[in-house]
């Protein structure tokens, strides 16, 4: 017997398998093949329901939406396709492996963002929640209306002041004190016809003659005082 041979010989074989063992093996495997084919036949039922709920949903058209019970990723992935197939819109809503679950809307008829507020927030979403929503909603327009023209009504009295004495006095009453702040504020108080110039100041009650006549006194008066400087740098 050559080496090679002998080393063969002298090496442990492996065990045999038994018939018992045989069988376990094979038994098992049907049993697999089995719980596939019936998680197979449970798929199919369930895409077959799910198509008959949606197609019934958007041939209806009335209703605001179709909600599926809480599942598994892999059913609300048939839901989502057979919804997007049919041409509706699908959003999950809910914690993964805890309450997570599918809504289906009509394709050109959306959640609201109340709605999509609510339902994200974990809270359940009807008739009594919609018009909750919508008064809320409605207070807060009503407030943020109220707040604009508070805003807007500030703004125009403290225009005013800007306009009056009275925010000159406050504006200049640390540099020119107190008392002087109110006289010159009581001073450019505006006049309602003519602005801050007194109207009876706007009037020129002189006649013609007598304005003609106090231009000339004046140029008169110029050149005399023009000449008397000659004659003083002359000097």
């Amino acid at each position: 017997m050559d080496l090679l041979g002998s080393i063969l010989n002298s090496m442990q074989k492996p065990p045999s398998t038994s018939e018992a063992q045989k069988k376990a093996i094979k038994k098992h495997k049907e049993a697999l093949e089995q719980k596939q084919k019936e998680e197979k036949n449970i798929l199919n039922k369930f895409c077959r329901r799910v198509e008959e709920k949606i197609s019934n949903f958007i041939m209806d058209g009335t209703k605001p939406y179709l909600q599926f019970d809480p599942m598994d990723q892999m059913y609300r992935s048939v839901i989502r396709d057979v919804a997007t197939t049919a041409g509706g819109q699908v959003y999950s809503f809910g914690q993964e492996g805890i309450d997570r679950y599918c809504v289906v809307y009509l394709k050109e008829k959306g959640p609201s963002e109340d709605e999509l507020t609510v339902r994200r927030a974990g809270g359940i979403w009807d008739d009594d929640k919609a018009a909750e929503m919508a008064q809320r909603r409605l207070d807060m327009e009503k407030q943020a209306a109220l707040d604009n023209e508070e805003e807007k009504s500030r703004k125009r009295k403290h225009g005013k002041e800007e306009l009056s004495g009275t925010f000159y006095k406050q504006k200049y009453a640390h540099l020119i004190g107190q008392e002087a702040a109110i006289d010159a504020a009581q001073k450019t108080n505006m006049n309602k016809s003519y602005g801050e110039v007194p109207s009876e100041n706007k009037k020129d009650l002189r006649s013609i003659e007598q304005t003609m006549a106090d231009i000339k006194a004046k140029k008169v008066k110029k050149a005399e005082i023009e000449k008397q400087m000659d004659r003083e740098g002359s000097v």
